[in-house]
Formats: structure tokens, sequence, C-alpha cells
């Protein structure tokens, strides 16, 4: 059946609706973002992040230049150029040497940065001699005492501070040597005046965005020290530390509760896997019990291998110490069991509890970190030697403290390397729903199987 012909108004394009034209717009935008970063990154390859991120500053600085210097020539092109042609030239003079900041990369971190300024000097001083010194031109030689830190980097004060030196001689210079009588272009007042507010903008807008990058800098690199701290210490070492950085943190806290776990089997299963899914396996092993510690308001302690360390009731003592440790045992063996049913693999963990008196601070200088010490870290560590694959082990203290809470079932009097012999028990699972962890149910089948990718099911 043939189809219908369609009419003239079908034929015509239809004008794009709202989303239509804003999708239209992101996509412009986007382009002209990519373009810019291109324009940054021009000449900068090659070179370590730091360095390549002063030298795309530098591209974009000579950009500001090749524009704002461009404007100055055709203004002045406009407004008598028989009168004003040596500055015209020295402009677009200007506008090639800018053009060719990206190439000069090429040469060396700081040939660009040496090109800029000895052409800017250069240019203010020629400026000063056509128009005199009350164009105001020579002011901005002031910028290169905030400048030269930015496009040198702090680390070449041999390169600094002779250009700060340079500047302020030939801001001197043009002082003395071109006033307004010495002047090779008599320009009106009025031309005279306008330079002036031109040159005194330019110089403190580029004073302040120096200064600006500069602070920025510095609290940039002020938060990334202390976010990077925050992953290594608690937020209350961090703190101390930062306001009493040579005194030591030592603490003792009579009582607190530890908790080893290991994967069992682990050597043979890491031998089948190889180093790429062994890695993998570990890393979702440990940011989900991450996770499950910050949930908890327990202490991540460290992992030595396929062992995990936590503790709870330090640094901050709180008085459900034993139970919020508990949970989060319970919860880490609920998290390996969804682990080994998603992937095949025969992962179980041992864990040991126990609760008792505990030393802890921050030790060395390189790579430090926070530490525990004391019988009840023993006590978990040989608790974990002790138990079983896919149970929790607990000593007397930590049975007394989690009484009435939670389940649990005698293991007997068994004998413990560095105690003797002691009764210990196997936390089995709250008396109640509301003891339970409930974390891991909560999650979505999306999100748990997120929670895993990168590591193959194992074959049947």
């Amino acid at each position: 059946m043939p189809r219908p012909e369609k009419s003239g108004t079908d034929l015509e394009p239809r004008p794009p609706t709202g989303a239509g034209r804003w999708s239209a717009l992101s996509r412009r935008f986007a382009a002209l973002g990519g373009w810019l970063a291109r324009l940054a990154e021009a000449g900068t390859a090659g070179y370590p992040p730091e360095t390549k991120r002063r030298l795309m500053i530098l591209n974009m600085i000579a950009y500001l230049i090749v524009v704002t210097t461009a404007i100055y020539a055709l203004q002045q092109t406009l407004l008598d150029y028989d009168r004003y042609w040596p500055i015209i030239y020295i402009n677009l003079a200007i506008v090639v040497v800018m053009l060719a900041v990206p190439f000069m990369h090429r040469f060396g971190a700081v040939a660009a940065a040496l090109l800029m300024l000895v052409t800017e000097c250069a240019a203010l001083l020629a400026f000063t001699s056509f128009l005199g010194r009350t164009a105001g031109i020579h002011l901005q030689y002031f910028v290169v005492a905030a400048a030269a830190f930015v496009v040198y980097g702090l680390n070449r004060m041999w390169l600094i501070i002779p250009s700060i030196m340079a500047a302020g001689v030939l801001h001197l210079a043009s002082w003395f040597w071109y006033p307004d009588s010495a002047a090779a272009i008599p320009a009106d007042q009025d031309v005279l005046d306008s330079m002036y507010i031109q040159a005194t903008v330019t110089t403190f807008g580029l004073i302040a965005a120096s200064v600006y990058y500069a602070f920025r800098l510095a609290e940039n690199a002020k938060a990334e020290t202390d976010a990077l701290l925050r992953n290594i210490l608690p937020d209350t070492i961090v703190e101390r530390l930062k306001a009493k950085p040579a005194e030591p943190v030592a603490d003792t806290f009579h009582e607190a509760s530890i908790l080893f776990a290991d994967i069992s089997g682990f050597v043979p299963l890491a031998r089948r896997l190889g180093a790429g899914e062994t890695v993998s396996l570990l890393n979702t092993l440990v940011t989900m019990f991450d996770g499950l510690a910050e949930r908890h308001g327990v202490e991540k302690i460290k992992t030595i291998g396929d062992a995990y360390m936590v503790a709870s009731g330090i640094p901050d003592p709180q008085p459900d110490f034993a139970l919020r440790l508990a949970r989060m045992a319970l919860s880490m063996q609920e998290a390996v069991r969804e682990l080994r049913a998603e992937t095949g693999y025969e992962i179980d963990m041992r864990m040991g509890l126990a609760t008792g008196p505990v030393m802890a601070g921050v030790i060395g200088r390189q790579k430090f970190s926070y530490d525990i010490w004391g019988d009840a870290v023993n006590l978990a560590a040989r608790l974990e030697s002790a138990s079983v694959p896919g149970r929790i082990h607990i000593c007397p203290a930590s049975r007394e403290k989690l009484a009435g809470h939670f389940e649990v079932e005698p293991r007997g009097t068994i004998e413990i390397k560095g105690v003797g012999e002691q009764s210990t028990w196997f936390l089995l699972a709250p008396r109640n729903a509301a003891e339970g962890p409930g974390e891991l149910e909560q999650k979505t089948a999306g999100e748990r199987s997120g929670r895993v990718s990168g590591l193959r099911p194992s074959p049947e």
C-alpha cells in the first residue's frame, strides 16, 4: 500500500523546543570548553603535572595579553594612526611574541616566562618613551613583583629576584628619563588620562590575580594535606597534631574493644587467582569494611596483607563501644557471605574480638601511623588465630559487655598463648532485630553488584 505523501507543512523544519535549544547550547559550550582546554595545554605535553599547570597558566596569560593588546592597537589606529603608529606596531609585535609563548615551552620550563617578562618590560619602556610618564604605563612594572612568582615558580628565586630588581630599576628609569617634556609623541590630555586609567586597572587586576592564585595554591595544598591526614589518622588526632605539632600523641584507654579479622585460606586462593584479581578482591573487601566502620562509628587501625584490624572506644571513648564493634563484626561476616555468593570464591573470615585496656599513639616520622598496643590487642590477635572460619571468637570481658544484647555460644576452655587457659565464646547474632547490623540488607541488588565490579565469578 503506498504511503501518503507529506504535505508541505509536514516537510518544514520544526523550531527546536526549549529542551532542544538548551541541549544545543550545552553542546556549543562543551565544544568551546574543549577548544579552550586544548589552547591552554598547547606545548605542555611531557611536563610533570605541577609544571604543566604553571605552563597552562602562562599560556592563558599570553592569550589574555594578545586580546587586550590587539584591542589597544585597534583603539589607537582608529584614534590617530599617523600620530600613534609606533605604538601600534609595538603592540602588534607584542601580539606576535605572545602567540609564540606555547612554542617556547619546548626549550624549557622557563623559556616562555623569560620571553614574556623581557618583552613586556622592554615594551613598557618603549611606550613610556613615546608618551611620557603621565600616561602611567610604567605603573605596570609593579606587576612583575607579583607575577614573577607565578610565571617562574617559587623554587626559582635566582630568576625571581633579578626580574623584580630589573622591573624596579626600569620603573624608576621611566619616571626620571621620560617626563612629559621628553615624550616623543605629543598626546592630548584626555588620551593620557585614559591611558593612565587603563594602566591602573591593568596593574591592580594583574597583581590581585597573582596574589589570589598564590593564596589559592596555598589553600589547595592545605586542603589536600588535611584530607590526606584524615585518611591516615582519626579526625581528633589530626586536630591535636595541628594544634600542637611538636607534642607526641600518646593515650591510655581503660577499656576498648579490638577486632582482628583474617581471610582463611587466602594464600592458596591468591596463588590461583593471580596478582590482578587478588588485589581486586582485597580492594573490594577492604572498601566494604571501611564503609562499615564508618557506619558503625568504629576506628579502622590498619590492614596487614589479608588481615583487617579495627577498634572501638578509641580515640573517642563511647559508652556502647563493645556493641558497636560486635555489630561491625557481624556486618563484616555478612559482607563476606554476600561476596562469596556473588563471585563463587571460597572466602571466609576468622575473627577475634577482645576488650580491655589499650594504649594508642602516633608513631614514626615517615609514613607515620596511629597504632594501638596492650593486652587486649594481643588477646584479640590470639583469639583470631584460634577461631574458626566464619566465626567471631570473643573473650570473657567482651561477653560480659555484650550480655543481654547478643546471642553467644560457648567455645569452652582453650589454651591461649601468653594468657593461659581461658573460657571463650562465639558471637552469634543479636537478641533482637534492633541490634542487628542491617547495613547490607538495605542495599539494592545493583549497589551490591557494583561493589564487586572487576571480579570474575569463579567457574563452576
